[in-house]
């Protein structure tokens, strides 16, 4: 079948104003009827992956995200799409790494939409920190659960050598009191890691996305690491944030937030691996 560019641009138009009046059914109708008129455009499939976002329709709006990033090689708008569609999928790790494709291209193309990038890529590793933090306390319970199991069949079986009452209420004792013992000790272990584990945001570089170790700041007030600041000036001689001129002499160390940065690491020790 013959592509129809015009009549292709023309749904695409009308598509564009369902989805602005909050119709998205219809919105992905004519966005689908645009696809069929002219297949090779890259930008028909991630505004239909956002249609189908707001119908609940993810995993058909992955298709259409990794269609367009087929045909055009890889695009800014359409990592960013896919990584709200995997985030809504809980593939954590899938939408981490499509927000950072998305970060990669902003900055290699200074585009204006850096900040809303960079918000997303936090939001995918702070929720794929709270998805490992959750199967952490439920491995905990498990193992708890399966350690006192053991403990209470070998009690069973120490009961059935008995030969009187006196020997099974010793044997019951002494087991109890060990059970006990172990369920105290796991409490008291649960009660420590179980206590909110996050990350605050001004421990964290905006450009690497990992808790600073020495941090400077520019001429604006914001703070970045040393390393990844000086390796974004090194391509790009521009604020990350205002794309003003910036300079490495322009920067300065800062002191409080490292010590502030040293100090949580030093108390939170599992931080390095967020």
């Amino acid at each position: 079948m013959a592509r129809d560019v015009e009549k292709s641009n023309r749904l695409k138009e009308e598509g564009n104003e369902h989805f602005q009046s909050n119709d998205f059914l219809g919105a992905e109708s004519l966005y689908s009827k645009a696809i069929i008129a002219d297949d090779s455009n890259p930008s028909l499939y991630t505004n239909r992956a956002m249609a189908r976002i707001r119908l609940g329709l993810y995993d058909s709006a992955v298709s259409d995200c990794r269609e367009s990033l087929r045909l055009s090689g890889g695009n800014l708008k359409a990592y960013f799409i896919l990584s709200k569609c995997q985030l809504a999928i809980k593939d954590y790790e899938g939408a981490l790494d499509s927000a950072l494709q998305a970060h990669r291209l902003c900055v290699e193309t200074n585009d204006k939409s850096l900040g809303p990038v960079t918000d997303q890529v936090l939001r995918c590793k702070k929720e794929r920190w709270e998805d490992m933090e959750k199967k952490r306390v439920r491995e905990g319970q498990e193992l708890e659960n399966e350690v006192i199991a053991i403990m209470e069949r070998e009690r069973d079986e120490m009961l059935g050598t008995c030969d009187n009452d006196s020997d099974k209420n010793q044997v019951i004792e002494e087991w109890n009191h060990k059970i006990d013992l172990l369920r105290a000790t796991f409490e008291k272990s649960r009660a420590a890691s179980e206590k909110k584990r996050e990350v605050p945001d001004w421990a964290i570089d905006d450009i690497t996305f990992a808790i600073m170790v020495d941090p400077v700041i520019t001429k604006t007030g914001k703070s970045y690491e040393r390393a990844s600041i000086m390796e974004h000036l090194r391509r790009h001689p521009t604020d990350p944030l205002t794309r003003e001129p910036l300079h490495p002499r322009d920067l300065r160390p800062n002191i409080q937030l490292r010590e502030a940065c040293q100090e949580f690491l030093e108390q939170n020790g599992w931080a390095v691996d967020w």
